[in-house]
């Protein structure tokens, strides 16, 4: 409408009648007038004094008022116009100037834009007053407001912008226009059905504030921390990009969940005596952490040889659903014969990198898979991603880890890949080292157990024995048991122990064991006059090395014989004593009637070895029929903070019951394993039993 439109001015102020310009002047309002078309801006005297200025020095441009506006407040203002000229609507802001002198002032500026014939904006006419004039306490909130680094916004009860500050517009920068005047979801539309609609309009309709933090995709694709409270106006809003802070925080748990899992491997693989199982128990902890489901293969060929489809063994599967493991099991059972030459697994062992397998891992392997029940199998599980994580050690691929997800987890990632790396070197070197381990302990074991011949069976007596390797590869080869009739006709039984272990003490063994042997036949000579040949003989020969003996001789003349009586001739070079157990005549045996004596004899000697001028002592026990003699190595009684001689009266209490039992001598010795040793051996174990009995038929 014409009347609508405001009468220009050019300075004077003659058409405002004298009330209006007394109190115009009175409150000290500046009014102003921006023609659109020929873009000039004229302003009246109070507002020239209100910035400053004068009318010589003013441009008439709003190019000219925007260089008076302080720097940090132009855009703000520049937007407010914007949207006036945008919407023929209503100007509002509030704003700093700088006066010629430096000082800042505080403006409130409203205004509105009129429209020409073609309905769009053609001038916008305004009044502006130094904000002190107005409410205090709304000018040090709104001073506040624009000033503080955190975000802030208003939204009305139709949920459109009626405020942004300059923190939150520079936040919010992403979206390409001033967000005042916007309804929210229109111009967020990412946030509808979202955390932030939920929160907002809970807020709004409890009268309670809320807080949350939440992530808002491109183009803001930040993480943000929200407080929201209504007010009776609509809903106020605070909240930080939060987003580095985020990162930090996910980076601290991917480190904590990093090194969790890594602890977690390590006593896994620890844990066990067998390395097998501790691979194996990783299935059960990379699913759910790592995969949906996984299978565990070891490589059991020879160290060093070239790896065949032969040498590999899935020996352990895993899935998150309680219900697949079954196929998941089946699957493992079947699909290495399955697999094709080009198939990942054989890729993944000439190679020290996981194979990663991002996306349609179920048509991929599928296509390195037989036609058949493992195919089948594979495709009914349907992974949609896949790792194959070759475990090395020692130089070679020991083993590997096949891990899948399903299309409801996204591919595994670079910090997966960077997790599962650790998990395979840790895994590798243990299936390294346990094969390193296993055929150390085998070779030494071998060349052991090489040695180690049966007994002779004389008609007086029964001869059993048994040797024990222990489950710690160092600690194998050292142990040695014998028994031979020497050309005199009497049964000798030896137990031994070199110092030091592994194959270099069972070659030293070997060394000994043959003199000892040697030296007993070609002299015929008694167990103390053996020895201390064997001494001379070990300096002689330069053997650098020693060891506890107990040898043994059973003797009997035919009055003995006939008597039923055997004497017992021992000499104990440094060696745990022997036992003999005698049971009394009961119809009903009772530990009580069975006597465990410890045969340690005059003296101990020193050990073989040391030096060739010890003197060996013998001593002698005359025996009845049906009385056990034991003799054993340390390993069968020593244990870690335990007395020796605790150890050797619990192997007396076990030997009396067995003998109290009737148990025969075969089946005595595995019980004295079983209850001595009821776990994996620490040291290698050599007992040689011998059960007195007048022919050859009587066990």
């Amino acid at each position: 409408m014409p009347g609508d439109e405001p009468t220009p001015f050019d300075g004077a102020d003659a058409d405002v009648t004298p009330w209006l310009e007394l109190a115009v002047d009175a409150a000290g309002v500046g009014v102003f007038d921006w023609d659109l078309t020929t873009g000039a801006l004229v302003w009246d005297d109070r507002l020239l004094a209100l910035f400053g200025r004068d009318r010589a020095s003013f441009a008439g441009t709003i190019e000219g008022f925007t260089e008076y506006v302080h720097p940090d407040d132009r855009d703000r203002v520049s937007r407010a116009l914007a949207f006036a000229v945008d919407t023929v609507g209503e100007y509002e802001a509030e704003y700093r100037i700088t006066l010629p002198g430096g000082q800042d002032r505080w403006i409130r500026a409203s205004g509105r834009a009129f429209a020409g014939p073609d309905g769009t904006s053609t001038r916008v006419v305004g009044a502006a007053i130094a904000s002190g004039t107005g409410s205090d306490e709304d000018t040090r909130a709104f001073k506040v407001l624009e000033a503080m680094p955190t975000a802030f916004f208003a939204l009305n009860r139709d949920w459109r912008f009626t405020y942004v500050n300059p923190t939150a517009q520079r936040l919010l920068g992403g979206v390409s226009t001033d967000p005042v005047g916007h309804v929210i979801w229109e111009l967020f539309p990412d946030a509808v059905g979202t955390e932030f609609e939920t929160s907002y309009r809970r807020a709004a309709e409890t009268h309670e504030p809320v807080s949350f933090e939440a992530y808002y995709p491109p183009p803001l694709d930040d993480w943000y921390e929200i407080r929201a409270w209504p007010t009776p106006d609509g809903l106020s809003v605070y909240f930080l990009d939060i987003t580095e802070r985020r990162a930090t925080q996910q980076a601290l748990e991917r480190h904590a969940r990093r090194s969790s899992m890594l602890a977690a491997v390590t006593e896994a693989l620890t844990d066990t005596m067998d390395p097998e199982v501790g691979v194996t128990r990783l299935a059960g902890l990379l699913v759910p952490e790592i995969a949906d489901w996984c299978i565990v293969t070891i490589v059991d060929g020879p160290r060093g040889a070239e790896v065949t489809r032969r040498d590999l063994r899935d020996i352990g599967a895993w899935h998150v659903d309680p219900a697949q493991e079954s196929l998941v099991e089946q699957y493992a059972e079947t699909r290495l014969p399955a697999l094709r030459d080009d198939a990942f697994l054989f890729r993944a062992l000439q190679g020290s990198e996981p194979i990663l397998i991002e996306r349609d891992a179920t048509a991929a392997i599928s296509a390195v898979l037989e036609p058949g029940l493992a195919r089948d199998l594979y495709q009914q599980l349907a992974p949609e991603s896949a790792v194959i994580m070759p475990l090395r050690g020692q130089g070679q691929a020991n083993g590997l880890l096949t891990m899948f997800r399903s299309d409801q987890r996204p591919p595994f990632g670079p910090d997966d890949l960077d997790l599962l790396r650790d998990v395979g070197g840790r895994a590798g070197m243990a299936l390294g080292n346990a094969r390193a381990f296993t055929e150390q302990r085998d070779l030494a074991e071998a060349l052991q157990r090489s040695m180690l011949t049966e007994p002779p069976e004389p008609d007086y007596l029964h001869v059993v024995v048994r040797y024990e390797p222990a489950a710690d590869v160092a600690q194998v080869g050292g142990d040695w048991y014998d028994s031979f009739v020497q050309p005199g006709g009497s049964t000798n039984v030896v137990i031994g122990d070199v110092v030091g272990h592994d194959t270099a003490a069972a070659a030293a063994m070997g060394q000994v064991r043959s003199l000892l042997r040697g030296i007993a036949m070609t002299t015929n000579e008694g167990p103390a006059d053996v020895l201390r040949r064997v001494d001379d003989v070990l300096a002689g020969l330069q053997v650098d090395t020693t060891a506890s003996v107990v040898m043994a001789r059973f003797e009997q003349t035919p009055a003995e014989r006939a008597e039923g009586l055997t004497r017992l001739r021992w000499s104990n070079a440094g060696h745990p004593p022997p036992l003999v157990a005698i049971a009394r005549d009961a119809a009903d045996l009772t530990t009580d009637d069975v006597e465990v004596r410890e045969l340690w004899g005059t003296d101990t000697n020193l050990l073989l070895g040391l030096f060739p001028d010890t003197e060996r002592t013998e001593a002698v026990i005359t025996l009845p029929l049906g009385a056990t003699v034991l003799l054993y190595t340390d390993g069968l009684v020593e244990r870690r903070g335990e007395d020796l001689d605790a150890g050797i009266s619990r192997l007396a209490s076990v030997l009396a019951e067995l003998v109290a039992e009737g148990v025969e001598l075969d089946g005595a010795l595995d019980e004295v394993l079983e209850r001595m040793l009821p776990g994996s051996p620490q040291d290698d174990v050599a007992i040689v039993a011998v059960r007195l009995h007048p022919d050859a038929s009587v066990v």
